[in-house]
């Protein structure tokens, strides 16, 4: 049975504490990915915990990436179709159908109720159109996938969208190499979460693997991966449920170990947006620290979130709780990520007096009936971020139960630790 967590913060609300962040899953899952494609050329350091990245490795090395396999065990993948399970671990879901799609194999890629609920379509058909044998097993779009591989090369160019999951273009760009032809993606409209592909390009670089990107085509031709360590930094998506403590702290200093102020990763991007609540960045000899300035700037400003939408959750619930009526655009993704977050923080906001309604795309938060109860509960929706950005309500709130606490497995498995070491109780309920 699931726990719940009830989290409380008595006394003087002064944060200051040191804490060491799992390595980054966004970087750990591309790294696993390269690491198989280049056949273990390429190692990885400071894997991530995360239950996601847990998942995609141990899914690797049960293929034979470890040790190799024999042409005996290739055969019989061939005329077995060998099930690939990812549960809920979207990126795997994405990165496994075009890594599978390459590899020699009959697969059956699949994962929870939900994950047969979200898209792969896109995906999908681009690598069908590079020639890869992929068929839907149940729903037309979606999860479960038939894959057969290796796929036999029909085309090095094709068309795909840009404001979808970057990830679908994450997938096929780490792939890109091993095709006999190579590939070159053209991207068609405005390119969403930017900073995803710029990170799968620069670790490709760390490994010898070059690209052209002009305009809006991508081109990566075949070439051998180069022997290589791929160093994995802590996790900017989970430094940034750190910077909401900060924000609704009456005083904080944080001190976050080993994250680089400049770094592969979009969301440490949350530097620059958390200046607008008045907590400020500074670089130290072991990191970073975090500190409340008491100050707050110009909140009456549309902030756009299409280059960082994982960042959205913390940063509404901040806004929300501060009383700021602001307004938010490049959250499309959101509706299709571990739940509709959308939706999830609507009806969670609700909980706190505050409206998100959407117009044309731009969503705009109402605190006129902002009031903090004495307890809530929090609904989870089986989502990691909607746990970890509602959980430092508790700093305002009384009483905070979060739902199905284990879900924070997902992406920051330490966090209730982490979050006692900051002075927070925590109870499983």
């Amino acid at each position: 049975m699931s726990k719940n967590a009830l989290v409380s913060f008595k006394g003087t609300k002064n944060i200051n504490t040191e804490i060491q962040l799992t390595g980054s899953k966004s970087e750990c899952n591309r790294a696993l990915i390269i690491s198989a494609l280049s056949k273990k050329l390429v190692k990885v350091e400071n894997l991530s915990n995360a239950a996601d990245t847990v998942t995609l490795n141990g899914i690797l090395n049960k293929l034979g990436v470890e040790n190799g396999e024999s042409a005996v065990d290739s055969k019989l993948k061939t005329a077995n179709s060998e099930l690939v399970d990812v549960g809920p671990a979207g990126t795997a879901m994405r990165f496994l159908s075009a890594y599978l799609s390459a590899k020699n194999g009959n697969f059956l890629l699949t994962g929870t109720e939900r994950m047969k609920q979200r898209p792969i379509g896109i995906l999908a058909e681009a690598l069908k159109k590079i020639g890869a044998n992929i068929s839907y097993a149940e729903n037309e779009g979606f999860p479960p996938l038939n894959i057969i591989g290796p796929l036999d090369q029909k085309t090095a160019q094709i068309k795909i969208k840009g404001d979808i999951s970057s990830q679908y273009i994450s997938a096929l760009l780490m792939i890109a190499p091993v095709l006999p032809q190579g590939l070159t993606l053209e991207i068609e409209g405005e390119l969403t979460s930017k900073p995803y592909v710029d990170m799968t390009l620069d670790m490709l670089a760390e490994v010898g693997i070059a690209h052209t990107w002009n305009g809006n085509s991508i081109s990566i031709e075949p070439q051998a991966f180069k022997p290589g360590t791929l160093v994995v930094e802590p996790d900017w998506s989970a430094a940034s449920y750190w910077y909401s403590i900060a924000a609704l702290a009456d005083e904080a200093e944080i001190s976050l170990p080993a994250l680089k102020d400049k770094s592969l990763q979009g969301d440490s991007q949350i530097q620059k947006i958390m200046k607008i609540f008045g907590i400020a960045t500074s670089k130290t000899e072991k990191g970073i620290s975090i500190s409340n300035l008491g100050l707050s700037l110009d909140t009456n400003q549309v902030l756009d979130l299409k280059t960082c939408p994982d960042l959205a959750q913390t940063i509404v619930v901040i806004a929300a709780a501060l009383g700021k009526n602001m307004a938010f655009t490049g959250l499309e993704t959101l509706k299709i990520k571990e739940t509709d977050r959308i939706a999830a923080l609507q009806n969670e906001l609700a909980k706190i007096g505050v409206t998100l309604t959407e117009d044309n795309l731009v969503y705009t938060l109402n605190t006129d009936n902002l009031h903090f109860p004495d307890k809530i509960t929090i609904a989870t929706y089986e989502d990691h971020r909607m746990a970890m950005a509602f959980a430092p309500l508790a700093l305002l709130i009384n009483e905070v139960e979060i739902e199905e606490m284990q879900v924070v497995e997902k992406s920051y498995p330490y966090y209730w630790e982490d979050l006692k070491k900051a002075g927070f109780d925590v109870q499983e309920i």
